[in-house]
């Protein structure tokens, strides 16, 4: 195989790497994760705004309880006056009774506020038992899908292992100065130095030569490269 061959051999490598490594950037299992990821971060946000909700009702639902269980303990201590026996005028038991009558009042009052938190909290801790099913079940599917990643990039890593080999024992065969010259063409031409030429045109850029350039590059030695008037890359004539 002639040198231009050769380093069209290593074009040809380095444009499967390209694909290759473009493959193993863009896999479908790296599309699933980031749509996971979306939905997790979407639950996230949800829950934390139940929580919140969530947060208040609980306030609220103690700072009931706490008050109910601060007027039993009064109904308690003013029902151990009223039946003590310390006190024995009738206006004074009265005025107990009437107390006592007003704290239970309250205490109902209270009780039914205290029912409707209660009430409240329910869907909310379905809200929340239902978003944890969800999380726990996108975590499992996240762990499937990195293990599916994994894998595919194992199998996109052992070809690009292959490519890369091929790759040099091609780069190899040609003359440095020519290896360094073709990848000074490629970092300034999109990672495509050389090409054939394809009738009159270049197969690179697809532009056709003059009759002049197609006659100097039949003139030039077997291993001396082209070069196409348009683009500037080298042509395996």
């Amino acid at each position: 195989m002639s040198v231009l061959e050769q380093l069209l051999s290593v074009q040809e490598h380095d444009t499967t790497l390209e694909q290759l490594r473009h493959r193993r950037d863009h896999l479908p299992e790296r599309a699933a994760l980031a749509v996971i990821d979306t939905r997790q971060t979407d639950i996230r946000g949800r829950r934390a705004e139940v929580d919140a909700q969530r947060s208040d009702l609980v306030r609220e639902q103690r700072r009931y309880e706490d008050e109910i269980s601060a007027l039993e303990a009064k109904v308690t201590e003013v029902d151990r006056q009223l039946y003590g026996g310390s006190v024995t005028s009738p206006r004074e038991l009265q005025a107990l009774q009437d107390e006592i009558a007003s704290l239970r009042r309250r205490a109902d009052d209270l009780e039914t506020s205290l029912l409707e938190v209660l009430t409240a909290l329910e869907p909310i801790d379905d809200t929340i038992e239902a978003l944890d099913s969800e999380s726990a079940g996108l975590a499992e599917e996240h762990a499937a899908v990195t293990a599916q990643l994994a894998a595919a990039e194992v199998a996109v890593d052992d070809e690009i292992a292959v490519a890369e080999r091929e790759r040099n024992e091609s780069a190899d065969a040609v003359p440095a100065e020519r290896i360094a010259e073709y990848e000074s063409l490629r970092s300034r031409l999109g990672g495509i130095a050389i090409s054939r030429l394809v009738g009159s045109s270049c197969g690179a850029c697809h532009l056709s030569l003059s009759a002049v350039d197609i006659d100097r590059l039949r003139k030039l030695p077997a291993d001396e490269p082209g070069s196409c008037e348009e683009c500037g890359r080298m042509l395996v004539h």
